[in-house]
């Protein structure tokens, strides 16, 4: 090794020197990362004033959309939308349950933040599909059997529930085993199977046990429906027997593989 040239020895230590490039690499690697931490900090930072701390996303708007028979008004005070609050610090369940409760009309409302400065309530009113007469008013039922609200003038094609429940009897019978709401449950159930051609026609669902349940059509026919039972199948039945028997006042579809029909 003694004679290495001036050359040899120059190269060998141009090799040696300077970090080996895996440990130039790493050192990139840290550098990079500790400037990314850095930023995400600020970043972070200024995240958590912009939705905490900032005056430019407080709510300033509260707006209603979906209502019918509702004001938005009256949908605005029963959400108690608390104005001027952080909007990410909204309780919307609690908007949601508030609304509910002071109005039994609503079915859903949905409460979404709309940045920066809105919180957006979207109704979905219950619909009545029979009405109870009590007292001079008429008391509005949804399709899950809810007793919702109290109206003065009764909706135009809602047919109203007559529970015709005697004390002896099938009829107090089925009152002990299932109960009026039970009951209620299964006229909504018919009145939702009605055909639909029929359906503005129905004047009155007669609910006299759990398998005698009638209806009574504008024009004074009647349909024996029976249960809330094959309410499909009973549907087709009664459309199929009105067009038969056109002049038929009465018809029975309480046994739909079996309608029959009377009178002219």
């Amino acid at each position: 090794m003694a004679g290495s040239t001036t050359a040899e020895r120059g190269e060998r230590k141009r090799e040696s020197s300077g970090p080996p490039p895996v440990r130039a690499a790493r050192r990139r690697r840290l550098r990079l990362i500790i400037a990314s931490a850095v930023a995400l900090l600020f970043f972070g930072s200024g995240a958590f004033w912009l939705l905490y701390g900032s005056d430019l996303v407080r709510v300033e708007r509260v707006s209603v959309s979906g209502t019918g028979v509702l004001t938005l008004d009256q949908v605005r005070e029963a959400a108690q939308v608390p104005l001027g609050e952080q909007l990410v610090s909204v309780d919307t369940g609690a908007i949601e349950k508030r609304a509910a409760e002071a109005l039994p009309r609503i079915d859903t409302v949905d409460v979404v933040r709309s940045w920066p400065d809105e919180i957006k309530l979207r109704v979905t009113e219950r619909t009545p599909v029979l009405l109870v007469h009590q007292g001079g008013k008429f008391v509005e039922v949804d399709d899950d059997g809810v007793r919702f609200a109290t109206v003065e003038k009764a909706p135009k094609g809602v047919p109203a529930l007559e529970m015709d429940l005697s004390r002896s009897g099938s009829s107090a019978a089925s009152l002990r085993r299932f109960g009026e709401d039970r009951l209620v449950r299964e006229a909504v159930r018919v009145a939702g199977a009605v055909p639909e051609s029929l359906a503005p026609e129905t004047s009155s669902v007669k609910v006299r046990s759990y398998d005698a349940i009638s209806l009574e059509l504008t024009d004074g026919r009647t349909v024996d429906w029976g249960s809330g039972e094959k309410g499909a199948q009973k549907a087709r039945a009664l459309t199929a027997l009105m067009k038969a028997e056109p002049d038929a006042r009465h018809f029975d579809v309480s046994v739909p593989s079996a309608p029959a029909s009377s009178g002219s």
